[in-house]
C-alpha cells in the first residue's frame, strides 16, 4: 500500500512475546502518552519524526502506533519513504491494544 504493513494488536502482542528485536514508537502527543503506553515503546511525537528518524536503526523492524492508527499510518508511510525496510502500523492504535485487554504501562522518566 504505502510501503508499510498493518499489524493487529494480537500480532503485536505475539511479536513482543517472541522477544524479537524491533523498535516500537508512540507518535501521540505528550498529554496522550501521560495516560499510558504499550510497554517498551519510545515516545516520538509525530511532528518530531522527520528530525529524529535518521537516528534509528534501518535494519530493525519498526512499529508505529497512535490512538487509533491514523497518525501512525502517516509516520509509517514517512519512514518507508525514508528507506526503512520493515515498517508496521498498529491497526486501531493503542485503543485496539487496550480493547483486547493487553496491558498499558507508564512511560519511564
Amino acid at each position: 500500500m504505502y510501503g508499510f504493513q498493518e499489524i493487529t494488536a494480537d500480532q503485536l502482542k505475539a511479536l513482543t512475546e517472541q522477544g524479537d528485536a524491533f523498535t516500537l514508537i508512540d507518535v501521540r502527543s505528550p498529554g496522550e502518552v501521560a495516560r499510558g503506553v504499550i510497554d517498551g515503546a519510545k515516545h516520538l511525537p509525530l511532528h518530531l519524526l522527520p528530525m529524529s528518524l535518521q537516528q534509528m536503526d534501518k535494519s530493525q523492524p519498526i512499529v508505529f502506533y497512535c490512538l487509533s492508527g491514523g497518525r501512525s499510518a502517516q509516520a509509517a508511510a514517512f519512514a518507508a519513504a525514508q528507506g526503512f525496510g520493515q515498517v508496521l502500523n498498529l491497526r486501531g492504535g493503542i485503543s485496539a491494544w487496550a480493547n483486547r485487554g493487553f496491558p498499558i504501562a507508564q512511560l519511564p522518566g
